[in-house]
């Protein structure tokens, strides 16, 4: 008999909770998913593939709460990052005619040039998409060469962008504002404005305090423009820009 060998040939296939089969189905195949197999009793069993990638669903826990998104994750590498969000966000404008930005389910949204995005699903599970050429070594916090608000930015930016955590960056640009608003560069008080406006719709948050403040900014041409490509992918930034 021949030695046993360890073939580097593995799959791995994610498996997470699932709190409704109805809503998860209805959800998954809105993007495009197929189901390749679904089960509710005697316990629930949930398999989804797309493109090259199977995602599988579980029992929930009885306390599990989706809206607190703590269900569990996945991460896919892809080549482009930016192709699979267009298909996830084309597909959401067919099946319910807009872009699901805020709740669950949701998808972030996603800043040209950026590695990564994260779709969101009924059952508070995070799948994140990363390009597969990202830098290894990033800055997970404000940068050490920034100072004040443009530091507090930066942080937003990481906390949102790459730990998915919109309600620290909203608490990080609150605190930011009130501690170096009065000294910061128009321009920054404006990006930091937007991004409270871009949040509070996406937290549920009132979003009149931080418009009325943003309409009375006066922002010289450069610095319109800067806000214009650095924001560029907030869909309703020129209603909120001042005229």
């Amino acid at each position: 008999m021949g030695e046993m060998v360890v073939r580097a040939n593995e799959t791995t296939v994610p498996l997470m909770a699932c709190a409704s089969v109805e809503e998860m189905v209805g959800f998954y195949t809105a993007l495009g998913f197929e189901v390749t197999y679904e089960q509710r009793r005697p316990y629930t069993y949930l398999a989804l593939r797309w493109s090259g990638f199977d995602l599988h669903f579980g029992p929930a826990p009885k306390d599990l709460d989706p809206a607190r998104e703590e269900s569990g994750g996945c991460l896919v590498m892809v080549d482009e990052v930016a192709a699979y969000h267009e298909a996830f966000v084309g597909a959401m404008r067919r099946e319910y005619g807009k872009v699901l930005r805020s709740g669950v389910p949701r998808i972030t949204r996603y800043r040209p040039g950026a590695s990564r995005f994260t779709l969101v699903d009924p059952s508070g599970n995070s799948i994140i998409f990363i390009q597969r050429d990202e830098p290894t070594e990033l800055e997970y916090g404000g940068s050490a060469e920034l100072v004040g608000l443009a530091r507090v930015l930066d942080n937003a930016r990481i906390l949102r962008e790459f730990k998915n955590d919109d309600r620290q960056a909203c608490r990080a640009l609150k605190s930011g504002l009130r501690r170096h608003g009065a000294e910061a560069p128009v321009v920054e008080r404006a990006l930091a404005l937007c991004h409270l406006l871009d949040l509070a719709a996406i937290l549920g948050e009132p979003a009149d305090p931080w418009l009325t403040e943003l309409r009375a900014l006066e922002l010289a041409p450069g610095d319109r423009r800067r806000v214009e490509t650095e924001l560029a992918h907030f869909a309703d930034l020129q209603e909120w820009l001042p005229a």
